[in-house]
């Protein structure tokens, strides 16, 4: 695709490659909630530097084509626009899984939930995605941790009320 790039032009090369990633979003290609490519693909796939990449992302946003989240990338569509399941962050898939065991009452308030290590097994992830995917779940109210025992279900009354 870069031999498309006319990097001797009046049109900025991070314009020409937002309007190519604009016509992927129009064709369907890349449909809502589906992630952009990332600022490295960008680097490989149309041979331009991180800053003209990062510029890109910036510019499909200005369009209103793309939202960026913070540490996990920029997606197709206005924030908040659902994502595909296969997109979701692997931490979120985990606290989501807690969750809804907790909601059926298999993981019991003031229990502990599965270690970390366990976690790690199960979910095949590194510490610090079990120790994002608690941070979710803590700041959300399903949890708390004791230091050096665990992580346990708060009591019922702390947990997020369903937004009707």
């Amino acid at each position: 695709m870069q031999g498309m790039l006319d990097r001797e032009g009046p049109v900025p090369v991070y314009k020409q490659v937002a309007e190519m990633i604009r016509m992927r979003i129009m064709a369907g290609d890349l449909g809502p909630g589906e992630a952009v490519p990332s600022e490295a693909e960008l680097e490989i796939e149309y041979g331009i530097a991180k800053t003209t990449a990062r510029r890109v992302a910036r510019e499909l946003r200005e369009q209103g084509l793309a939202y960026t989240v913070q540490g996990e990338g920029t997606f197709v569509g206005e924030p908040g626009t659902p994502r595909p399941a296969d997109q979701i962050p692997v931490y979120q898939q985990i606290a989501a899984g807690i969750q809804r065991r907790i909601e059926a009452g298999e993981l019991l308030p003031n229990r502990r939930i599965p270690s970390e290590k366990e976690l790690m097994r199960k979910h095949g992830v590194a510490k610090a995605t079990v120790r994002q995917a608690m941070a979710f779940l803590r700041d959300q109210g399903w949890v708390f941790t004791v230091e050096y025992r665990g992580t346990y279900v708060s009591p019922a009354e702390s947990w997020p009320r369903p937004t009707k």
